[in-house]
């Protein structure tokens, strides 16, 4: 009885304390800030008690000298895939640089007299989810140019999640970059580690690194995320599906864009009639939605309790069964441009799906590889 009831209290105590990202750490990086030239990777998400880092420094005196802004911009409201150009940050007078569409990779002369970037961005655990790349990229032009990297860490959403086919390396892309599962897992920081440790950049060219750890964090500690990561990622539920259903980003079906339920929702025109259906319009974030204007039939979500999704230790393999197995012409399921199959990280699961392949014998094809990943994975933990 003696260790339930310290089991117990123990328990309370980890879900009663507040988890403290790095970012508000300001103790643990301010000074070794101070005198330098300051370059930062941020977005929407960037914020310190409900102050954007941008800001803070500022207020701190440090020399910021350039913003990088990620997918979706700096303020995180442009549509997945979308040209951003630079710019200036009205507030700051900053000059921001894109790292998205062909310019993903900081120059020498974007670092020209940067002695350290700081990064600090909301990830979600999904290994298609384009900030990881992003990160990459900053570590690989740091190291080229001798910048220190700094890597505020945040909380992984799907932090309790190892799942689904590891990438292979004939389909790497912006969508996937490294030898690592869909759900990995791991935090920005941890990650962070992992790509310098196991020698993933250019001619295996080592960061000098420090990740600003988080407080009270354990990976499998539910986290509500304060501020949408991505303009279509807009509550907890949708951050939990999405490891399941951005896989129909490869495919003629919606998984909700251009409707308030983005990524709680899919369907398409050609399925088979449901009761539920949607239409799809233009809305910020997603200007140019997949079958706009059309009503889709198919499956609602958006009632699927959160505790519940977060529980699940797996993607969901379901929905993509169910929408193969119910499309009206299958030989058009899958969208010609490869991109599902980058998405997925290899050619297998569009093939198992085509083939009717179950779901466990799907699973069982990951194990090996999802054995050897954990075994990476270990090595770079930072957290319970």
């Amino acid at each position: 009885m003696k260790l339930l009831f310290i089991f117990l209290l123990f328990t309370l105590q980890l879900f009663s304390v507040t988890i403290k990202t790095g970012a508000e750490s300001t103790n643990q990086y301010l000074s070794l800030l101070k005198d330098k030239k300051v370059a930062v990777v941020v977005n929407q998400s960037s914020l310190v008690d409900n102050i954007h880092l941008v800001d803070l420094l500022l207020q701190h005196k440090i020399q910021l000298k350039t913003i990088f802004a990620p997918e979706h911009g700096f303020r995180g409201m442009a549509d997945a895939g979308e040209h951003l150009k630079d710019g200036v940050d009205i507030k700051s007078g900053l000059p921001i640089i894109s790292l998205y569409g062909k310019h993903k990779k900081p120059t020498k002369k974007d670092l020209e007299g940067i002695d350290v970037i700081v990064f600090d961005i909301q990830d979600v655990g999904v290994r298609f989810y384009t900030y990881l790349s992003t990160l990459h990229y900053i570590m690989e032009a740091a190291a080229e140019s001798d910048v220190k990297v700094i890597v505020l860490d945040r909380p992984n959403p799907n932090g309790n999640r190892v799942d689904g086919p590891v990438m292979q390396k004939k389909f790497y892309s912006f969508v996937g970059l490294h030898p690592v599962p869909l759900l990995y897992g791991m935090t920005i920081g941890e990650y962070a580690e992992m790509i310098n440790g196991e020698g993933w950049l250019n001619n295996s060219v080592k960061t000098e690194l420090l990740v600003v750890k988080l407080e009270n964090y354990t990976h499998n500690r539910f986290y509500h995320l304060p501020v949408k990561p991505s303009p279509n990622l807009p509550n907890d539920r949708s951050i939990l599906l999405y490891p399941s259903l951005a896989l129909f980003e490869g495919t003629q079906v919606s998984a909700g864009r251009g409707t308030e339920k983005q990524f709680q929702l899919y369907g398409t025109p050609h399925y088979e009639v449901r009761k539920f259906s949607f239409t799809p319009k233009p809305m910020s974030g997603a200007k140019y939605p997949k079958h706009e204007g059309k009503r889709c039939s198919g499956v609602d979500l958006s009632r699927l309790d959160v505790k519940k999704l977060h529980q699940m230790q797996t993607m969901d393999l379901t929905y993509l069964l169910d929408a193969y197995k119910n499309y009206d012409d299958k030989e058009k399921f899958f969208l010609k441009n490869g991109f599902f199959d980058r998405l997925a990280g290899n050619n297998s699961l569009r093939q198992q799906v085509m083939n009717g392949v179950s779901e466990e014998h799907i699973r069982k094809s990951w194990e090996r590889e999802l054995v050897l990943f954990r075994a990476i994975r270990q090595k770079y933990l930072l957290y319970p």
